[in-house]
């Protein structure tokens, strides 16, 4: 069976063609698929008959199947998908009060990266997904989305997996929710945690999309501790990348800072934070640390949090703290940990 999801449009029209129809058919077939949305061949209401029977029996259109679905007290919505080859990765939906729905999508199974405060680099890395699978969870929810009058405004690449250690293939569904779902480039947002050559390479790609890089501690030796990329690539390369992203895209780029009690919300911290960010054209983004079972850590306070941000907005580094999201339902950040689950497919 041939995922449709898969095929540029003249391979589409050359599958058509295969199957002995028009090449004019293709265009119809893309136009349900992208401009409709349909999730089924029957709602397809100007092809034959043949055709639609022979898509059936050739062609699906997506292959994630929905295993669990769980939905917050806030209104986020989490979803457990089972892929192809029985491998799990979750996806979220996020609505916000000024009308925004942001999906936060996943870009591999797992995560190789190994960050110890985050359940999906706790429980290991199993592959890569295709630019197609990344693209088809951000699919799923603008169709759903339409049908009830509402559009997908906002994707963010920061559910499991790290975007840039699967660098072609994010960069291909990218373009995909640019051109295929019509998401613009400044609502799109592609987070890592600091693999300097990416970086460097994404600054130079030419694209509007925006950046977020985790950072989390200002110090090699304690950054390592929690975060064991910067082994590979330490604080002074991770910045100077960022300074050339700046000046290549002229863009603004944002710093992730899990705020934990008493490790990386102190004063002492934040001057640390402030000195190494002073000049560079960029953003804090400051999230209470989420629990995860695998990690002991606690969020940091407000009171500390809003120290914190002061004392940055010395060094004329601008800081807001995230609100939290899903956190009932382990859907906030760092929160995404698949299990196998012993139930049929819902969808």
């Amino acid at each position: 069976m041939i995922n449709l999801y898969d095929l540029s449009f003249d391979e589409l029209t050359d599958f058509i063609v295969e199957l002995g129809d028009k090449k004019f058919r293709a265009k119809q077939l893309w136009n349900w698929m992208y401009d409709h949305r349909v999730d089924n061949f029957d709602a397809m209401q100007n092809l034959p008959n043949t055709l639609i029977e022979q898509l059936k029996d050739n062609a699906t259109l997506g292959t994630l199947k929905l295993v669990a679905q769980e939905n917050s007290n806030d209104g986020t919505e989490k979803r457990l998908y089972r892929l192809h080859d029985g491998q799990l990765i979750e996806s979220v939906l996020m609505p916000y009060e000024d009308d925004r729905r942001t999906a936060c999508i996943s870009s591999q199974a797992g995560c190789a990266m190994g960050c110890v405060f985050c359940a999906t680099g706790q429980m290991g890395y199993s592959r890569n997904l295709t630019a197609t699978e990344i693209f088809e969870q951000a699919m799923r929810f603008a169709r759903e989305l339409e049908a009830d009058g509402d559009r997908l405004s906002n994707v963010v690449l920061m559910g499991m997996g790290e975007p840039f250690h699967n660098y072609d293939a994010t960069l291909t569904a990218v373009r995909r929710l640019m051109d295929d779902l019509g998401i613009g480039a400044r609502h799109i947002t592609i987070s890592t945690v600091g693999l300097v050559p990416q970086i460097r390479r994404f600054a130079d790609e030419g694209l509007q999309v925006k950046l977020a890089v985790s950072l989390h501690k200002a110090d090699d030796a304690e950054r390592s501790e929690l975060m064991p990329v910067n082994r590979r690539w330490n604080i002074e390369e991770l910045i100077e990348a960022c300074r050339y992203y700046t000046h290549q895209t002229n863009r603004r780029i944002t710093f992730e800072w899990a705020a934990i009690a008493d490790e990386n919300d102190t004063p002492a911290e934040a001057h640390k934070l402030g000195r190494l960010l002073a000049g560079l054209l960029c953003h804090v983004n400051i999230i209470p640390l989420n629990p995860t079972g695998g990690y002991s850590g606690m969020p940091a306070d407000s009171t500390n949090i809003d120290k914190f941000i002061n004392i940055l907005n010395h060094y004329k580094v601008s800081a807001t703290v995230r609100v939290r999201r899903g956190i009932d339902i382990s859907a906030g950040c760092g929160q995404l940990k698949t299990a196998v689950i012993g139930a049929d497919e819902i969808g």
